[in-house]
């Protein structure tokens, strides 16, 4: 039995890792739920009434999800310049309490500075949320000067508290959070490969939904990928090594996106080349015909698994023999000569898991694995040589900082004075309501602002808000009337609630809305202020708060979506055009260069323009047709992207690879690609622009005839090749959606 506990236990351990990279939903619930429990349990053995228990417990939890500095020594700093802070603040609104239009003022004036300090970064961004969120904490309990006193040590005491869990009992390092990214990215590398191996076994009636886990497996993979870029300079203290893990987990990635896309081909899907395999809720296309059961896809089948057990392989284990045979026949089908007997289309995806097996051996190299050459074959031999070498030139450039917008152009200046703005309506509108409890409708506007951008967006996260509140109001009803007078029933269930909050925090918004009104309800109980009046006052000051905010955003300085979307697709476009450019120039016999973070700036601008689609693409958005253009151009960039990271990962290997060669004709070929980029960027940057896009025939005509010598690189040519003519099919499918004009092919 003992035996059998470890593989289950590490199959748990890889399952909790692929569903929440990194651990950070967990440790952010755990660690604002104890610190709350710890501030509750220190104020009841100090015999503190009620009212500053649940004052202490919402100081708790601010001090806690406040700051999100990576460094804890910064962490240490932010946390002691909170203190003092929040007592300024609490004084504030105490002794404002009595004066209606004064403490309104000084609020609305909070709120601009809170808003306005994002712009010092992550401490000016903790130090104003503090602020902000202390004053409502006040205004909450009903804080007076009189209650000045106690409330100054139950705020102390609950910034203590969460000091304690967080460097004590829920500690979180940087290099820790690294390790943990790292394991999540190889437990989701190992579910890519299982949904593959289920695509490979899939019929027909199954085989849209293979390919659906396929796509989600990847979109994980991908996500996991930018997670641990974002946290590699703070997780290691070495940049070279940095730099190698970085290098390592895009080579992975692109690697388990080809082997993919070969499958597919061989499964003979239709238009597999133009699907956006990472983009969940893309049109699917058929799965392809039944799976053919031979002799090569049965080894197929059976390399597919023995891949997916050496990803799944603790990093620190030795080999061993057993291991080193699996890897040595993996890395054998990168040499002709070993592929099995098939079709081009099977024997394509044999190449791809040698390429896959590779970037698993550089991926457990750089991070650390335990390196026995001792049984290497010479296919083996080839592979270390190859990343050894790439190890040895590995050199990153710094970009130049890009220029920033000043004065009201800044993003954190305009969103400061939007959402002062919808704060003054919503404090007029708010005492309207209620001359108790307008200051709900100030926080669901200050809210619907943060990690915002464009009125749709906000006018999304209001939607998501107001929804969550009536949702959590039903809730609340029930648990009030369930709980009733017991006190540590309704502690432990708040306690439940915070915990469910930030663990859903990136999931859903909708949900962290429930659970935060639902707490409240069970505040509200412990406060004897419960009533079912006052749930439904939450909703319409939730709603109120909402208006009140797509109002700023819509009248004052405005930013439509349209216009937050162009730009940002105007990024992606260019980020697109810099790293095929340099991929070509690169793979044509220009100077080597480092396409990683220039592969990185277009992964991240992709990730910024999906995020700001999202109202377009709505479900409850009525313009389906400009829903449906929102989704086609983007699936199509992301295939576009794809194929440009494929052709930076290629020009990588350039340097050190004995079966890549340079081959000038290339540059001449992806001339139509770049300047059709430029066309589509000029017209999204100004509608009246007179640029056209050029069709022709393929890419691969362009080389013009085969030059002698030419048949030993044939392979990876092609290889370049058909990315670089899907990435010209990709470019140029974007102008009928974005309305650019076509030009006429000569003759």
């Amino acid at each position: 039995m003992r035996a059998a506990g470890g593989p289950v236990r590490a199959r748990l351990r890889d399952r909790a890792a692929a569903s929440d990279p990194g651990l950070l939903r967990l440790t952010a619930g755990l660690r604002t739920a104890g610190s709350i429990a710890l501030a509750v349990a220190v104020l009841a053995l100090l015999g503190t009434d009620v009212t500053h228990l649940v004052a202490g417990a919402l100081a708790a939890m601010v001090s806690t999800f406040a700051i999100r500095e990576k460094q804890r020594g910064q962490q240490a700093v932010t946390l002691a310049l909170g203190l003092p802070v929040a007592l300024a603040s609490m004084t504030l609104a105490a002794a404002l309490h009595s004066h209606v239009v004064a403490g309104d003022l000084v609020f609305v004036a909070l709120i601009f500075c809170a808003v306005y300090g994002r712009r010092f970064g992550d401490r000016g961004t903790a130090l104003g949320l503090i602020g902000f969120q202390i004053y409502f904490v006040s205004l909450f309990v009903g804080a007076t000067v009189g209650d000045l006193p106690e409330l100054y040590g139950v705020v102390a005491v609950a910034f203590a508290c969460g000091a304690l869990v967080r460097f004590v009992l829920v500690p979180e390092t940087p290099t820790g959070v690294l390790q943990r990214l790292r394991d999540a990215f190889r437990a989701r590398l190992a579910q890519l490969l299982s949904a593959q191996l289920d695509l490979l076994d899939a019929g027909p009636e199954d085989a849209d939904r293979a390919l659906e886990q396929v796509r989600e497996g990847t979109a994980r993979l991908h996500e996991t990928a930018l997670l641990i870029q974002g946290r590699l300079e703070e997780g290691t203290s070495d940049e070279g090594v940095a730099g190698l893990v970085q290098r390592r987990v895009a080579d992975a990635e692109i690697a388990a996106e080809r082997l993919g896309l070969s499958l597919l081909r061989a499964r003979g899907a239709e238009r597999v080349d133009t699907l956006a395999l990472h983009l969940p809720g893309a049109p699917v296309p058929s799965g392809g015909r039944e799976p053919v059961r031979d002799a090569a896809t049965e080894t197929l089948r059976r390399d597919l698994e023995a891949l997916r057990q050496l990803v799944l392989r603790p990093v620190d284990q030795a080999a061993g023999t057993s291991v080193a045979h699996v890897r040595n026949r993996l890395l054998g089908y990168r040499d002709e000569e070993n592929l099995p007997a098939a079709s081009p289309a099977v024997q394509d995806v044999f190449r791809a898991v040698g390429e896959a097996a590779r970037a698993v051996l550089g991926l457990r190299i750089a991070l650390g694995g335990v390196r026995d050459e001792s049984d290497d074959s010479p296919a083996t031999a080839r592979s270390r040589e190859e990343l050894d070498a790439e190890d040895a030139v590995l050199d990153a450039e710094e970009e130049a900082p890009a220029e920033e917008a000043t004065g009201l152009r800044r993003p954190t200046t305009r969103a400061a004075v939007q959402v002062a703005v919808g704060s003054t309506l919503a404090i007029v509108g708010g005492e309207l309501l209620s001359r108790d409890r307008w200051y709900w409708a100030v926080l669901t506007c200050w809210i619907v602002f943060l990690n915002t951008a464009s009125t749709g967006e906000i006018l999304v996260k209001g939607y998501r808000r107001l929804l969550g509140t009536v949702l959590g109001v039903l809730a609340g009803i029930v648990l009030a009337g369930a709980v009733g007078r017991h006190t540590w029933t309704a502690f432990a269930l708040v306690l439940l609630f915070v915990f469910a909050m930030f663990y859903s925090a990136a999931l859903s918004y909708t949900a962290v809305s429930f659970f935060v009104t639902a707490a409240l309800g069970l505040l509200y109980t412990l406060l004897h202020t419960y009533s079912l009046s006052v749930l439904v006052l939450r909703i319409e000051e939730t709603a109120l708060g909402a208006a009140c905010g797509v109002i700023a955003a819509a009248f004052v300085l405005p930013v439509g979506t349209d216009r937050r979307t162009n730009e940002l697709l105007a990024t992606v476009l260019q980020r697109l055009g810099d790293v095929t450019r340099s991929a070509v120039e690169a793979l044509s016999g220009g100077p080597p260069v480092d396409l990683l973070d220039e592969a990185r700036d277009l992964d991240q601008a992709l990730a910024d323009l999906r995020a700001a689609t999202k109202p377009l693409t709505h479900p409850v958005t009525p313009l389906r047709a400009r829903r449906e253009t929102a989704r086609y151009v983007v699936a199509l960039l992301e295939t576009c992207a794809f194929h440009a990271r494929s052709l930076a990962a290629t020009a990588e290997l350039l340097p050190t690879h004995p079966s890549i060669a340079a081959d000038p004709r290339l540059r001449r070929a992806a001339g139509r690609i770049e300047n059709n980029l430029e066309a589509i960027r000029a017209h999204v940057a100004d509608e009246h622009a007179t640029a056209e896009i050029e069709t022709g025939p393929s890419i691969a005509s362009l080389l013009g005839p085969t030059t002698p010598g030419a048949s030993r690189y044939g392979r990876v040519t092609d290889r370049v090749l058909r990315h670089l003519q899907r990435l010209d099919e990709g470019v140029t499918g974007l102008a009928r959606p974005l309305g650019v004009p076509v030009k006429a092919p000569d003759g």
